[in-house]
């Protein structure tokens, strides 16, 4: 039986081959990390109208490198919209500017796990 895919899910497996030197860099630390803290963290994974840069199903967490076009004015309207559409869905979201990826890329990587783990310390205490 063939699958049928989404626009969005094609798109996303197409960003997954041309992602960002910073999601490259912030990518190669997360799916190193994914046996050590059992956290699966997927790229360019879609939900909804969006791509999510890196997504954890388990923590419910986006988390996203943001270039310098994220700081003009639309793109900050857009991801406030963008954010409210995850966080009704029980998504939280943890923005990473490109330039600290850079700057030190496992450092951004250990922030998310980091994010990534008390989200899901805190769901377990509800």
């Amino acid at each position: 039986m063939p699958t049928t895919h989404t626009p969005k899910v094609a798109l996303a497996r197409k960003m997954r081959r041309a992602m960002s030197e910073p999601e490259w860099l912030l990518w190669e630390r997360l799916r190193s990390r994914e046996n050590n803290d059992g956290l699966n963290f997927r790229r360019q994974h879609a939900i909804g109208p969006f791509i999510l840069d890196f997504y954890s199903a388990r923590a419910k967490l986006a988390v996203e490198v943001d270039g310098a076009h994220h700081y003009e004015d639309d793109q900050v309207e857009k991801d406030a919209s963008r954010d409210a559409f995850l966080n009704a869905r029980g998504i939280a979201v943890y923005r990473i500017p490109a330039g600290d990826v850079y700057r030190d890329a496992d450092g951004a990587a250990n922030g998310a796990v980091l994010v990534a783990l008390e989200r899901i310390e805190a769901r377990a205490r509800k």
